[in-house]
């Protein structure tokens, strides 16, 4: 989608003329269908906004150099906030369906796993029953609610899949910055009481609410999806492959009493090519058919042998005792098959239910709302660098780093949020992204859509035939890309104090390290797959090794509210081309403060914003920016929900301007 914004504002500071009256106007054509299209404004107001457009501020900053330069600051809500989530619930809906159809075909069960099928059965019916139900509220949203969901809204039992205060925050200079803001991952209907995912997924099963209770002996034989996925196409295939077989035999019976050679050596050429294939089908290590896979192929060899080296006249006398006890062979490894595979599916089936249905339903809840904000930030980075060969290089061998970064505390139900938001964040492994040609320029037709199951979704990003047209053909082609998911959280309130002083930081320092290793690792895979691939440059001195040192290094010193850690993140994230995602409880407040920072840090490294005006620019866009407007946006006032004793336990960098905060209902 194509647009023009116009916007004229009025921004002025007390001691300095920090920014300008703009006489005129900054005009933009942004091609990202994330940002919305609207009128221009029809006076020169401090700000512009209305339901359907982007918020906009212009400032004027001075250099080292003594000149001026020009900034923009945008704020959008996203159209994914609740296309996605819809289409989220589809595919799990059909999934399940689909698993209980899978479950039914089995057949007649002993009656232990009679009794499992039914449980199982029943869990997915209930998960069934809740989506569809969430799935008609959902279809219900129209404008503006089908695009935002407020702060307040967070515990609304009907959008629980849907994001809190979804945007994209984008900064303008010579180029574009962007960060996407979202609350952070996770299930606020549920609370967190017990916890969030990560200690709910490591829970004894005896503590699990509504969980199908699974056999210790099966419990401990645990199939991943990938398995149960292979075990699904092995049952398929070798059930095809009976009839082909069997079918064969009576050819090649019926070649022997024409004592035609010719087209008994065909047949039988035919024959070892599907025998070979069953073979290698039932060899599979968690069919246990070995001994009969070893048995129908000897009987084909002998058949083999036997024609061969016999007269052609008794030719079918001979064959037909052999061929009898080969269709037998085949016939008991399809059963053997049959029977082992039946156990793989309804054991992968039976360890997901006894997760239970409140966990299940939550992380499917927690994943959609990552799923939103992570590719309402790969939709625009593709944008920003379709024409950027060494970008596409990267993204096509080795994927895109998606950089959280969150602002909660470890301590009272900001410890659930973060249990959420880590297992939401992991999860996003499990998506490819495959950029296609849109069918039309029509919004509806831009929009990415997502199609798949809980073992692998597929996201689809269809770009206008222009722009399609600007890829290389390996993207055009359908190529799978991925993206290499990270969180680094820092607490930096007074309840993170509160931990730091008597409780426990471990899940954060763990956290934080394991995504220091991650990222280190996709930076080794980088430089081995692409050692010559220009990175985006820097006007600092430091390269992204040095900064790895650092980042390390900090992570090392045990520092109190090390939001070092957070800048350091995000520095290597930009300089790797990666997606910036930023969260604090409901994007509001702390995350209004991270993103203010992160825009006045990168014009004073980036563009030498004059060092002595940092915290008046800092203050500037807090005070009159963007974010106040998602503030009032969320909450209906225009103060940032913090007091004054609590901004004194905040690392001075994260502190807003007097006048811009107090005591609020968020």
């Amino acid at each position: 989608m194509f647009y023009e914004c116009v916007c004229n504002v009025f921004l002025c500071l007390q001691d300095s003329l920090l920014c300008d009256t703009l006489h005129g106007s900054m005009h933009d054509r942004d091609n990202s269908p994330m940002m919305r299209a609207g009128p221009p404004p029809d006076n020169h107001s401090l700000t512009y906004r209305d339901e359907s457009s982007p918020v906009c501020k212009v400032y004027r900053f001075q250099t080292e150099s003594s000149r001026w330069m020009l900034v923009r600051e945008q704020m959008s809500d996203s159209p994914l906030t609740s296309s996605l989530p819809k289409q989220l619930l589809s595919c799990y809906i059909q999934e399940d369906r689909r698993r209980i159809q899978e479950l039914r075909d089995l057949g007649d069960l002993s009656p232990h796993w009679e009794v499992l099928r039914s449980d199982v059965i029943a869990h997915y019916s209930h998960l069934i029953s809740t989506y569809k139900e969430t799935l008609t509220e959902l279809n219900k949203l129209t404008g503006s609610s089908a695009s935002f969901k407020s702060s307040c809204n967070k515990t609304d039992r009907h959008l629980e899949f849907i994001p809190v205060n979804l945007h994209t925050q984008r900064m303008q200079v010579t180029s574009w910055y962007d960060v996407v803001t979202v609350g952070a991952p996770s299930d606020h209907y549920q609370g967190f009481k017990h916890g969030g995912l990560q200690r709910l997924l490591n829970k004894p099963d005896s503590d699990k609410k509504r969980c199908v209770c699974v056999s210790p002996v099966y419990r401990s034989i645990f199939y991943s999806s990938d398995q149960s996925s292979r075990a699904r196409e092995i049952l398929s295939s070798v059930t095809q492959l009976q009839p082909l077989i069997s079918g064969l035999a009576e050819e090649l019976l019926q070649a022997a009493l024409e004592v035609s050679p010719q087209r008994v050596q065909e047949t039988l050429t035919k024959l070892a090519h599907r025998v070979r294939h069953m073979q290698t089908l039932t060899h599979y290590k968690h069919t246990h058919t070995h001994t009969t896979n070893t048995r129908t192929h000897t009987h084909y060899k002998h058949t083999h042998a036997h024609y061969k080296n016999m007269d052609p006249s008794p030719w079918h006398e001979h064959l037909l005792p052999l061929v009898i006890t080969l269709r037998e062979c085949v016939c008991e490894a399809v059963d053997r098959a049959r029977s082992a595979m039946t156990f793989v599916l309804l054991q992968g089936a039976a360890t997901q239910a006894s997760q239970g249905l409140a966990v299940t339903h939550r992380r499917d809840a927690v994943f959609s709302q990552a799923l939103c904000a992570v590719v309402c930030g790969f939709a625009l980075r593709i944008y920003a660098g379709v024409e950027d060969k060494p970008f596409l290089l990267q993204l096509c061998e080795v994927g895109l780093v998606a950089q959280f970064e969150g602002l909660l505390s470890t301590y009272g139900d900001e410890i659930g949020m973060l249990e959420d938001m880590e297992v939401g964040v992991s999860d996003l492994k499990r998506i490819s992204f495959r950029i296609t040609e849109a069918k039309s320029e029509q919004p509806a037709d831009l929009l990415p859509t997502v199609s798949g199951q809980r073992g692998g979704f597929c996201v689809e990003v269809p770009l206008p035939s222009e722009t399609y047209l600007l890829l290389p053909g390996e993207l055009r082609d359908g190529r799978g890309l991925r993206v290499h998911p990270l969180l680094f959280n820092i607490g930096i309130n007074q309840q993170q104090s509160l931990a730091e002083r008597f409780g426990d930081s471990s899940l954060q320092e763990r956290i934080n390290q394991r995504s220091c290793e991650m990222l280190k690792s996709y930076y080794s895979t980088l430089r081995e797959k692409l050692p010559n691939l220009t990175l985006p440059s820097s006007l600092s001195q430091s390269t992204v090794d040095d900064l790895l040192t650092s980042l390390d290094q900090s992570l090392e010193m045990k520092k109190r509210k090390n939001v070092e850690v957070l800048w350091l993140a995000a520095s290597i994230c930009r300089r790797l081309n990666g997606i910036r995602l930023t969260s604090c409880k409901s994007a509001k407040d702390r995350t209004s403060m991270s993103v203010t920072l992160e825009q006045c840090t990168l014009l004073r490294e980036e563009h030498t914003l004059n060092a002595e005006l940092f915290n008046k620019a800092l203050d500037c866009m807090r005070r009159e920016g963007c974010r106040l407007e998602n503030v009032e946006k969320n909450i209906g006032s225009r103060k940032y929900a913090f007091n004054s004793i609590q901004l004194k336990t905040f690392p001075k960098p994260y502190r807003p301007p007097e006048g811009t905060y107090g005591k609020v209902d968020t």
